[in-house]
């Protein structure tokens, strides 16, 4: 093990009538093992290059396949064989304290291969090994005292405490150096310092003049509501820096703008809250190199237990005189190194998963400023709904809907309706779907197999719903008037807030028409746009169209027809999208 000083590097000078003894040699040796283990250590870090997959094989017992790592100093260890052991023989088990143990790769060398030795007299051995063997030991620790990648002490993140007392300590991180215009993340951590203390509700003002919130404010509203961690919680916001340099900015809050509740119990900042983070002329990725680059060589030699290689976590389940394993857990705990050998192979990998979309945007010039205005989709929604007219109707009858929700929620909302049906198209060569807004009359040419109506809409707005009202032009011997409404949401009031945190977000079926067969069975992906999945509400807008279960597997019911599903997300009902099962005969079951 007296390979953890790699630092000076000195190497043999030769010269003619040089006499060389064994401690030449050995210097030969370790300039060029120290010379490459620095280089490793400097250019790779330590990880798993290969193979090490862990596995349990029974209660007591685990695998390790074969493979190649390297530690934190830069030495390789090869495990050219299958590892089976009791986990009981494996070293550091016996000063195990917890249930969740880690099961580490160490470098560890032997000396082998005894020889006699002429001069063995000299030192009362008559025997020296021959060769050193550059081998492995597997080791355990607990999970809480090893030290695993611990990140290095670096100024680039910025902490400041936003409130703090004998009960909970809250501070704010961020980056203490941000590029213009690039949305940087703040950390809210929540840290829990007595058992005894009763909930968290926390309620702050932080004034920011060089970012910008979510909604484009200068003011990040931080707000906990009956917080109570076991230890600690963190929550993430992010917050989008000018585009212009800011070498002064900080982020502030006074003590009035920081309000306070514990278990019912209204208490008061004693200190203002402050957080520099300046806005810098640089890119991130600059500013993310200038970080890593920063450490000093003796700030990288700090790191504890850097020659050890964690490979999986073990839970076990411990009594006085047996254990049983668990769970062997290897995701988050295994580091990976990335080898130029596998280049290919990880891009062929690589092509199975889709790029992540970038904002989307517009990118304008502004006072020689480069902006970016978001992408904002209009908040609306659509469907059909039909109007039963009853037998023989006359002229200036009136018919009424049912009450239909449009699924925008409760607020200011905009519905129009016009007439839609089904009729055979020229050009198409096909039957396809038309809709009239407004005036039927206005479009004789067509024929329009559908009513001539005055049509009037009343939006319960409070509800969330509205009623179709019709109003006959001529006599009509049809039962039903099918219609196509559209619902636009206006911004405005109370509602203005809502409809700006789903902006740019929106959910559309992956297959927006299915054609399928009676009684046949679909089921309706989803893909999400600038938002994170989430829950999703099916619902038929219609009677007798069928079934769809939660999951949103749709089973066709046993006629005909176009049958319209609604998708919504149930955390946001505003999120809305439709899709549509052309349900044909011939194409189900046989009569």
């Amino acid at each position: 093990m007296g390979n953890n000083q790699l630092l000076p590097f000195e190497r043999n000078r030769y010269y003619v009538g040089k006499l060389l003894t064994s401690a030449d040699f050995q210097a030969e040796q370790t300039y060029g093992n120290h010379k490459r283990r620095f280089l490793n250590e400097m250019m790779f870090g330590s990880g798993i290059i290969c193979g090490l997959g862990v596995y349990s094989l029974d209660d007591l017992s685990i695998m390790v396949d074969s493979g190649v790592a390297m530690d934190g100093r830069g030495r390789e260890i090869a495990v050219e064989s299958p590892i089976v052991r009791k986990l009981s023989a494996v070293e550091g088990f016996e000063t195990l304290e917890s249930e969740c143990a880690v099961l580490c790769l160490r470098y560890e060398e032997e000396d082998v291969h005894p020889v006699y030795t002429v001069r063995g007299q000299d030192s009362g051995e008559s025997y020296e090994c021959n060769r050193v063997r550059e081998g492995w030991q597997l080791v355990l620790r607990d999970s809480s005292a090893l030290a695993a990648a611990e990140g290095m002490e670096t100024e680039f993140l910025s902490s400041a405490v936003l409130y703090g007392d004998e009960d909970y300590l809250v501070k704010c991180t961020m980056p203490s150096q941000c590029a213009c215009g690039a949305q940087v993340r703040v950390d809210i951590t929540v840290e829990r310092l007595r058992e005894t203390a009763g909930a968290l509700t926390l309620a702050a003002s932080v004034q920011m003049p060089a970012f910008v919130d979510e909604n484009g404010g200068h003011e990040l509203l931080i707000e906990l509501q009956e917080v109570c961690p076991q230890s600690r919680i963190t929550l993430q916001r992010y917050v989008t820096a000018q585009s212009v340099p800011a070498p002064e900015s900080v982020l502030l809050a006074g003590e009035k703008d920081i309000q306070v509740r514990i278990g019912g119990e209204d208490r008061a900042a004693e200190e203002s809250f402050a957080l520099r983070a300046v806005v810098v002329d640089a890119t991130a990725s600059q500013l993310i190199d200038q970080a890593v680059a920063a450490p000093s060589l003796e700030m990288r030699a700090l790191g504890g237990e850097r020659e050890l290689v964690p490979l999986a976590r073990i839970m076990l389940q411990r009594t006085r005189s047996a254990y049983l394993i668990e769970d062997v857990i290897t995701t988050g705990v295994r580091r990976y190194i990335r080898a130029n050998a596998d280049a290919a192979l990880r891009e062929e990998l690589g092509a199975w998963f889709a790029p992540a979309s970038a904002e989307r945007g517009t990118v304008v010039q502004q006072n020689g400023q480069r902006i970016v205005e978001k992408y904002r989709e209009p908040i609306y929604a659509t469907g059909v709904c039909e109007i039963p007219l009853g037998a023989n109707m006359r002229r200036g009858q009136i018919a009424y809907s049912d009450e239909i929700v449009h699924g925008l929620g409760p607020g200011t909302v905009y519905v129009t309706v016009g007439a839609e049906y089904l009729a055979d198209d020229v050009k198409l060569g096909a039957t396809a779907r038309s809709t009239i807004y407004g005036d039927v009359s206005l479009f004789p040419s067509e024929q329009a197999p559908t009513v001539d109506a005055e049509m009037a809409v009343k939006v319960m707005n409070d509800r969330g719903s509205f009623v179709v009202a019709a109003k006959l032009r001529e006599d009509s011997s049809r039962v039903l008037l099918p219609l196509r409404w559209v619902a636009v949401a206006m911004p405005g009031g109370g509602e203005e807030s809502k409809i700006e945190k789903i902006a740019g977000k929106s959910i559309a079926a992956v297959q927006s028409t299915v054609v399928m067969g009676t009684r046949a069975s679909h089921f309706f992906n989803v893909r999400f746009n600038n938002m994170e999945p989430c829950t999703l509400t099916y619902e038929l807008t219609e009677k007798n169209a069928g079934e769809i279960t939660p999951e949103g597997i749709y089973t066709a019911p046993g006629r005909e027809g176009v049958f319209e599903i609604r998708i919504s997300c149930a955390e946001n009902p505003l999120i809305t999208t439709y899709a549509y099962a052309v349900v044909k005969k011939d194409m189900g079951e046989k009569e």
